[in-house]
């Protein structure tokens, strides 16, 4: 059997860290202009999916089990519709001030965020996708900056 164990972080320093993720929802145009017009039949998908993202960013320890439980000081959760590219792209971030990172609460919120809008969305498109989640870049801590080249 693997051995799994939660990282100690106690003798790390304290200090102010952020992360940015994202996500890309590909669906059909008339997806698109119904979100944008919210004409969708469940509701306000842009808003919906912004309180999951930041509700799945603050319960990330639950969701991962190797994940610390951290206070976080903020968190958002940004969509955008761009009709051109036929998505929906999900930005989001998340801080704390604390002994670990929060790359994971804010992949969190990401995914959370986009599967929202695959929930809502699902009955007028069954093959949207779900693209490119991924970290964007992080800082604080012993390793300091990183950005996506």
């Amino acid at each position: 059997m693997a051995d799994v164990r939660m990282i100690d972080v106690g003798d790390k320093a304290v200090t102010r860290r952020r992360a940015e993720a994202r996500a890309v929802v590909r669906t059909t145009d008339e997806v698109l202009r119904r979100l944008g017009e919210g004409t969708v039949p469940k509701g306000d998908v842009l808003a919906t999916a912004r309180v999951a993202g930041i509700m799945a960013a603050k319960a990330t320890p639950q969701i991962l089990p190797l994940c610390h439980p951290l206070l976080l000081t903020h968190v958002s959760v940004d969509l955008e519709i761009d009709r051109a590219a036929g998505c929906v792209t999900i930005a989001t971030a998340a801080e704390t001030t604390h002994q670990t990172g929060v790359e994971m609460e804010a992949l969190c919120a990401a995914a959370a965020a986009a599967l929202c809008v695959h929930d809502m969305c699902k009955a007028l498109d069954p093959a949207m996708t779900i693209d490119g989640i991924c970290l964007v870049a992080k800082s604080g801590g012993k390793s300091g900056e990183w950005r996506r080249p």
